[in-house]
């Protein structure tokens, strides 16, 4: 062997050096009515959006099953969506537009809008729309979305599991204040479960800010699931089991 073709293997990286990107994969989740949903989730992402959460599945039953007229009709936006599990259920339910985002990642994005084209039960996808945004910002991309005739704001925000990220509670409250309609029937859905429960005050802390920037918090939710997501994780099995519903309006 020459010495130039020893150079040309010395950079070579070892077989199994790289880890083969892992692939999307596909969670199943049956609706109050036996029906199921097929929902894509990305294969990897720092961001979390490869898992359904437990918060994300409780918000999707609470949601259907309410009465219709609380959902048909209205507008819909989620924060923080991941797969789009609850905003599909309002969709389903009737809602005149839905506006799924989630950080303007492009495989999050892309992700979102396969499982809004994907989904055998929804017959209008027209009224389902798909945003990336990054808390805090300026609402009016999103805000444009909405009828002509709707004024102002979205009825319901959903915001499942996202409290556990602490130092952007400021930006997820400033999103809310933009969003929310200001009418006393619009309402903000926050549910979550204290998957670090030693942090659960920090958490909770999110319903402080909510309250100084002129919303009532009150708790509609406690509903132990049937296991933990990770059985491997630390703290208290049943707070890590619970997920806990709260919702904000205008005071």
């Amino acid at each position: 062997m020459s010495a130039d073709e020893d150079l040309g293997t010395m950079f070579e990286e070892p077989e199994g050096f790289y880890k083969p990107e892992k692939q999307p994969t596909f969670v199943a989740h049956t609706l109050p009515d036996g029906r199921e949903l097929q929902l894509r989730l990305v294969g990897q992402n720092p961001l979390w959006g490869h898992y359904l959460w437990n918060a994300g599945r409780t918000i999707s039953d609470v949601l259907y099953g309410q009465p219709t007229e609380s959902i048909k009709g209205t507008t819909v936006l989620e924060l923080g969506a991941g797969a789009g599990l609850p905003s599909l259920t309002c969709a389903l339910k009737g809602a005149a537009c839905v506006v799924v985002t989630d950080y303007p990642d492009e495989d999050l994005i892309e992700n979102i809008r396969y499982n809004i084209k994907h989904c055998s039960l929804l017959a209008d996808q027209a009224s389902v729309h798909t945003q990336g945004y990054l808390w805090g910002a300026s609402t009016d991309n999103l805000l444009s979305l909405l009828p002509a005739s709707n004024g102002k704001g979205f009825d319901v925000l959903i915001l499942a599991d996202l409290l556990f990220n602490h130092s952007e509670h400021g930006k997820l409250v400033s999103s809310i204040q933009k969003t929310l309609k200001k009418t006393p029937e619009a309402r903000a859905l926050v549910f979550f479960t204290p998957y670090r429960p030693w942090l659960l005050q920090k958490d909770l802390a999110f319903f402080d800010l909510a309250k100084a920037a002129g919303f009532s918090v009150e708790k509609t939710l406690e509903k132990v699931m049937d296991k933990v997501m990770f059985e491997e994780d630390p703290g208290d099995e049943l707070l890590r089991r619970t997920v806990y519903g709260y919702e904000l309006r205008w005071a």
